[in-house]
């Protein structure tokens, strides 16, 4: 039996998928334009934006001649259609579809002719700026007008790993607690337990920057400043009350005569914990992996106060870029696409389990 769908319903279809297709383009547009210039020669950045590599219509070079000798370049000089003067001719002349540029100075005499073409392919791609930015190295470049600029490279790969160290067990670590104290709130008994999940709750709302300078003072008297170990513990306690929020939502909804069944037949706490409510929760420990991720790979201000110059992560790096480059859009965009790649691999390779982890408890029954 054939179902129709009524033209208001279409029209509100379309409406909504136009509405998604925009947001994606408004939202791909600068990771493409960072992509792009990151992988572009430096002279061609300095001179045109990163959408020239785009099928468009340029002036190309067709031609060129030499004026006679009896023409007077210091007065008004006709060519073709058009009549311009020496100034006019060495900004270049359009005629139709033609362009007279004047090439040198006034004794050359030679007039070189442009046209406008399609131009659908862009050949001048290097990976020259990311060895730039990974390496400490001197490093020399080219701008519009082909002056050598001499920089020195920022060495990020040294503050990639750096990342890496800090990122990975401030992921895990309050996974771990997490799932633990979201099982015990939702499917153990013991005294305050509702207290205890009212002051886990609170602590969704308290702003992480009034704990930094508390913090920061009990690390200096336990000699931890500067230390990795520092920033995962600070890492962890920013994230568990969200973990534990967002677990608890989620185990609290398993079916309860699984886990009965398991009690029944002699399983202890950490036998259900680990054989039965970790493999059914891995959509909600996936999403919560992928905000912890993204939050501390991309966090300034947490690696500013508790690690600083000592061992500095990709964010602290780039800012430095940004002071000692805000020019060069070649080596900025390099290393920021560097620091896109790791949290770009997470999300896709988990973002099956978001939209589940997301809804987790929403739906019960």
């Amino acid at each position: 039996m054939a179902v129709h769908t009524s033209p208001r319903k279409k029209l509100s279809r379309f409406l909504i998928e136009m509405t998604l297709i925009l947001i994606s383009i408004i939202w791909i547009l600068p990771t493409l334009g960072v992509l792009i210039t990151s992988v572009r020669n430096s002279q061609d950045i300095f001179s045109s934006g990163w959408w020239s590599v785009l099928p468009h219509k340029a002036w190309v070079e067709t031609g060129e001649f030499r004026l006679d000798e009896n023409v007077d370049v210091d007065g008004p000089i006709t060519i073709g259609k058009v009549t311009a003067t020496f100034e006019e001719l060495r900004q270049g002349v359009e005629d139709g579809n033609k362009k007279y540029i004047w090439f040198g100075n006034k004794r050359t005499r030679l007039i070189k002719v442009q046209e406008q073409q399609w131009q659908f392919f862009y050949n001048n791609y290097t990976t020259e700026n990311y060895q730039n930015v990974m390496t400490g190295r001197e490093v020399r470049f080219k701008d519009a007008s082909g002056a050598e600029i001499v920089r020195q490279g920022s060495n990020l790969s040294g503050a990639f790993l750096n990342s890496i160290a800090v990122t990975i067990p401030a992921t895990i670590i309050p996974i771990l607690i997490a799932a633990f104290a979201a099982y015990a709130f939702a499917w153990m008994n013991f005294p305050g337990r509702k207290v205890f999940f009212i002051i886990v709750v609170a602590l969704l709302v308290v702003p992480l920057q009034i704990a930094l300078i508390p913090i920061l003072q009990d690390y200096t008297r336990l000699g931890l400043t500067g230390t990795y170990l520092a920033i995962w513990l600070a890492h962890t306690g920013f994230g568990l009350p969200l973990a534990v929020y967002l677990l608890f939502n989620y185990i609290g909804t398993l079916p309860r005569e699984t886990l009965e069944a398991a009690f029944i037949d002699g399983a202890s706490h950490f036998t259900i914990f680990f054989r039965l409510i970790l493999p059914l929760s891995v959509p909600a420990l996936a999403s919560f992996a992928i905000f912890q991720f993204l939050w501390v790979w991309n966090d300034y201000l947490v690696a500013l106060v508790f690690l600083g110059d000592q061992n500095r992560v990709l964010t602290y790096a780039l800012a430095a870029m940004v002071g000692e480059k805000g020019q060069d859009w070649h080596l900025l965009t390099a290393g920021a696409f560097i620091s896109m790649i790791l949290p770009l691999t997470v999300f896709f390779a988990l973002q099956r389990y978001f939209v589940r982890g997301l809804m987790a408890g929403s739906v019960k029954g």
